[in-house]
């Protein structure tokens, strides 16, 4: 089963913004510290493994990669994006139920 990326500062121009063309991404921005951000992860990751080969999906650690967390004003974590050819296309702030994020995901297909 696909587990999530991770997405840094360093990888995010390559591994989101220019990801295959017409590929959703979906990115959780969290923190280790984070209570809502515990219960988003486990649902990320059956996503990655449901979404495989349809649309990548990874985890930004705001603590470790504050240029893109800001970049992209995430104020309130877990925040998650959905980007499509390099522009954000969605955005979900909050812990919310898996069939919303993955209705979210399939919009972008």
């Amino acid at each position: 089963m696909s587990k999530a990326l991770k997405f840094t500062d360093d990888s995010f121009e390559e591994d989101v913004l220019n990801a295959d063309a017409g590929q959703p991404v979906l990115v959780d921005f969290w923190a280790e510290w984070c209570g809502p951000c515990r219960m988003v992860g486990p649902v990320v990751e059956e996503l990655a493994g449901e979404f495989e080969g349809k649309a990548k999906v990874g985890k930004v650690d705001v603590d470790s990669n504050p240029e893109t967390s800001t970049k992209y004003g995430i104020r309130s974590i877990p925040s998650l994006l959905i980007f499509k050819d390099g522009e954000v296309v969605d955005q979900i702030v909050g812990a919310v139920p898996k069939a919303q994020l993955k209705k979210q995901l399939e919009a972008q297909l």
